[in-house]
């Protein structure tokens, strides 16, 4: 299987950056994981909130094939425990999936077209946090779900 985490946009923070490179390439000891960044959108200063939702939408349907299985990181998603997320990784691992592809929307959250082709969202706290830091948040989660698969010492329970 293949996870694919798409994001609107790039961030400027080197420390951010450092983070999710970092976790990037110790979950590559474990899976084919990949970071799709789409463009950031230009002049939103003359678009509304639900403009930008659709153009943003627009681009990330756009990168989406027909049988992924796709996950949006949402503050109205499920939340769960660590080991609960691994045995949920776990379970599509099995499920025979070839990409799971979990989206990171943009500061006004998807457009109801993305929400439209969602299997699946995940909630990674109750808190608010910029879209940039959830990026290394989001990896140092998905590296530790797989630890905990592996029965590796990373994740103390």
């Amino acid at each position: 299987m293949n996870i694919e985490l798409i994001v609107v946009g790039k961030t400027d923070s080197k420390e951010v950056n450092a983070l999710v490179e970092n976790y990037t390439k110790r979950l590559s000891h474990y899976v084919r994981f990949g970071i799709t960044y789409l463009p950031d959108l230009r002049n939103t200063k003359s678009l509304s909130e639900a403009q930008q939702k659709s153009s943003e939408g627009e681009m990330i349907l756009s990168s989406l094939a027909p049988s992924d299985f796709v996950v949006l990181l949402d503050e109205g998603g499920k939340e769960f425990r660590s080991v609960e997320f691994a045995e949920w990784i776990e379970k599509r691992m099995a499920s025979g999936l070839r990409r799971l592809v979990f989206v990171i929307g943009g500061p006004y959250g998807f457009s109801e077209a993305v929400y439209g082709r969602a299997n699946g969202k995940v909630s990674l706290s109750q808190m608010t946090f910029s879209h940039q830091i959830v990026r290394a948040i989001f990896a140092e989660q998905l590296y530790r779900a797989f630890t905990i698969i592996k029965g590796e010492p990373y994740h103390h329970e």
